[in-house]
């Protein structure tokens, strides 16, 4: 196999930033009703709201989806290659190049959301609430902050192994992964096998991803100014929820 490297770094580069909406879609990740759900949870705390701001947004897939609910949406991205992707998405929405740990846009949004578990790419709880503080800092008063956590120690399974084969018309992509815990981080290496007209690619990731716990997400989200729910309930990812926050 050709093209194989492997990456340590939380951000995705283009290999991944190239296939991703393929896989998730593929994997039955449903973009809409989880940007639905972050809806409803900012509309019940913040009726009149009309931004949001996506941190870690990816390719756009639940930004744009969101732009249906809100007037002005934006996105915050560490990968530029995953930017361009959701900037082509939003012809009229804003994607910055940012770190979520320490980004400053100078304006504020009614609504700051971060999906799909990113935010346990803090390394810990002091970090957990550095960014949380900087998410919070982005908001008016009385805006909205909501959270998709990543696993916690008592949800996350240690060992898991998972699989998955998408295709579209040119392309199959085959993704093994392996999770393994330690300490209070999850070790999550996956694997990509992608056969398309120019050949077939094998690439690597290593991501570190922190195993926080329902206490330590609510003491940020306080820490940080703000009201404190978890919202088991609310959509999210199952097993997970989501947390909510409204700044004082």
């Amino acid at each position: 196999m050709t093209g194989q490297h492997t990456m340590t770094s939380a951000a995705y580069d283009a290999d991944v930033a190239e296939i991703y909406d393929l896989l998730y879609t593929g994997r039955g990740k449903d973009f809409a009703a989880e940007a639905d759900a972050v809806a409803r949870v900012v509309r019940d705390r913040r009726p009149q709201a009309r931004s949001v701001l996506d941190v870690a947004c990816g390719t756009g897939e639940h930004l744009r989806r969101l732009a249906a609910a809100f007037p002005e949406v934006a996105g915050l991205e560490l990968s530029p290659a995953m930017c361009t992707v959701a900037e082509a998405k939003l012809p009229s929405g804003t994607v910055h190049v940012g770190d979520m740990r320490s980004f400053a846009l100078g304006r504020e949004f009614d609504a700051v959301c971060i999906l799909t578990g990113t935010i346990g790419y803090a390394r810990d709880v002091d970090e957990l609430c550095a960014t949380v503080r900087t998410m919070a800092a982005h908001l008016a008063p009385g805006g909205v902050l909501v959270i998709d956590p990543w696993w916690s120690p008592g949800t996350f399974l240690d060992g898991h192994v998972a699989h998955d084969v998408v295709h579209d018309d040119t392309r199959t992509v085959v993704r093994v992964s392996h999770s393994a815990r330690q300490g209070l981080a999850a070790r999550h290496e996956a694997h990509y096998v992608v056969a398309d007209g120019g050949g077939i690619r094998h690439f690597s990731h290593v991501q570190m991803l922190t195993l926080f716990t329902r206490e330590d997400y609510l003491g940020a989200l306080r820490s940080a100014g703000c009201t404190a729910e978890h919202l088991t309930d609310a959509g999210g990812l199952p097993g997970r929820g989501l947390f909510a926050g409204v700044r004082r």
